[in-house]
């Protein structure tokens, strides 16, 4: 089956190399476009999956839904999700991303407009299942974009550009939910909207989004910025098998298998705070559903010059290691975490600015785990790798957060959720705290000789 996909989905053709004279404007262009397309591309998948976090309060309100039974909604996208990103991580890493992209954020909005004329549990269930079966398709097709157009020593700035397609996806939810609350008068439009919008962005990525820069004319990446790091492979530019990726690159890998283990608990804070802010602040600091949604709307902006910043330290700061970074912002985040909880009701400015700080802090983390990932593994498996750092992120984190809080706050209340929340922060942490030095690429010479 697999193999069918492959062959469905298989990577471009190489073009005729393009003059050269021609290659560094339309490389410059290219990477634009590439950089757009993968950017706007991912945000539509969020679109339609921090949708359902809006639409919490309005189930367990109208359709008499417990916390636990939300969370088992979720908790079925948190699972495909995972076990697709991983899966089909492998395929990613083989096909065009033109398509493979594409073609899986058309789905999910099909999803959307249907999951939003349902009313029993299981079928939601079910329905969000599939959703996030196809939103696991969305990152992969991404890491291989970046990695084959933007080089190693770019690559954690590069990528938290990009990264911050997170949070104007996420954080665009709310406004767009609300407008759509206000054009149809229905909180089920809340799936409308946003899946109508995600196959508009499905159709952009077939017309702008692009393969390697050789399907283009284009030397590879190493070669047009003179920046060759090390791989296990000798050459960079053939595709591999599942095999290789899978078994020589991946699995066998020590630090892979690290790095998915903490994800699991950057996972659980990153959810465990977000996906539950609409419900909590609702339900115990009196705000309305229309400010919670603004609410997390800041807590997604405000990881934009968290991502940023990020990057840029361990790109120039640190010179390519992503642990300083992971562990200096995660023990930020538990403070920021424990201000949240214990404010008291009636402080709404400072609801928002703990949040606002909490989402500053935890975007970094999580993108930098998925660095560190790509960094250790050529970036023919660059998607596999991502893959199988989410799958630990979904199926364990966010399993944890959706399912596991749910069930927490229903028997012990918030505090008891949070109690777990600041666990992990101190667990993820704990487990980063070994890749301190990993990657350390030393002082870039273009910039000594500069």
């Amino acid at each position: 089956m697999l193999n069918a996909l492959a062959e469905f989905y298989k990577p471009a053709p190489f073009a005729p190399p393009a003059a050269k004279e021609a290659i560094e404007p339309l490389y410059r262009r290219y990477r634009w476009q590439m950089m757009l397309s993968a950017f706007w591309g991912y945000a539509g998948f969020y679109l339609v999956r921090k949708n359902f976090s809006l639409a919490k309060p309005y189930l367990i309100r109208d359709l008499h839904m417990s916390t636990t039974d939300v969370g088992l909604i979720a908790t079925g996208l948190s699972l495909s999700y995972g076990v697709s990103k991983f899966v089909m991580g492998s395929l990613s890493d083989r096909s065009n991303p033109r398509y493979f992209m594409a073609t899986r954020l058309i789905l999910s909005g099909l999803v959307n407009l249907l999951f939003g004329t349902l009313s029993s549990l299981w079928v939601m269930v079910f329905c969000w299942f599939l959703n996030g079966w196809f939103q696991g398709m969305g990152w992969t097709p991404c890491a291989r974009t970046l990695t084959h157009w933007f080089s190693d020593r770019e690559r954690g700035r590069m990528f938290a550009v990009w990264n911050t397609a997170h949070n104007i996806g996420g954080g665009l939810a709310g406004p767009i939910g609300s407008l759509a609350i206000l054009l149809f008068a229905s909180w089920t439009s809340l799936f409308y909207l946003p899946g109508l919008l995600a196959i508009g962005f499905g159709v952009l990525l077939i017309i702008f989004l692009r393969d390697t820069p050789q399907s283009v004319g284009l030397p590879p990446i190493e070669e047009f910025k003179d920046d060759y790091p090390e791989t296990a492979v000798k050459d960079r530019e053939r595709e591999l098998t599942s095999k290789e990726i899978c078994f020589d690159f991946v699995l066998n890998n020590k630090l892979i298998w690290l790095l998915a283990t903490a994800n699991i608990f950057v996972y659980v804070v990153r959810y465990g705070v977000l996906d539950w802010a609409p419900t909590y602040l609702t339900a115990v600091k009196g705000s309305s559903q229309n400010v919670a949604r603004w609410q997390f709307l800041v807590y997604e902006f405000a990881g934009i010059p968290g991502t940023l910043l990020a990057g840029w330290l361990s790109d120039r700061w640190f010179r390519g290691r992503r642990g300083p970074v992971s562990v200096l912002f995660m023990a930020a985040v538990a403070a920021a975490v424990l201000v949240y909880w214990r404010n008291p009701p009636g402080r709404p400015w400072v609801d928002s600015l703990t949040l606002s700080m909490i989402g500053f802090l935890i975007y970094g983390p999580l993108m930098l785990v998925a660095v560190a990932g790509v960094d250790c593994v050529p970036k023919k498996a660059a998607g596999t790798a991502a893959g199988f750092i989410g799958l630990f992120g979904y199926v364990g984190g966010a399993t944890i957060a959706e399912l596991g809080i749910g069930k927490v706050v229903q028997h012990w209340g918030w505090d008891g959720g949070f109690w777990v929340i600041l666990a992990s922060c101190l667990l993820s942490a704990a487990l980063l705290a070994p890749t301190w030095n990993t990657h350390d690429r030393g002082p870039d010479p273009h910039e000594e000789a500069s």
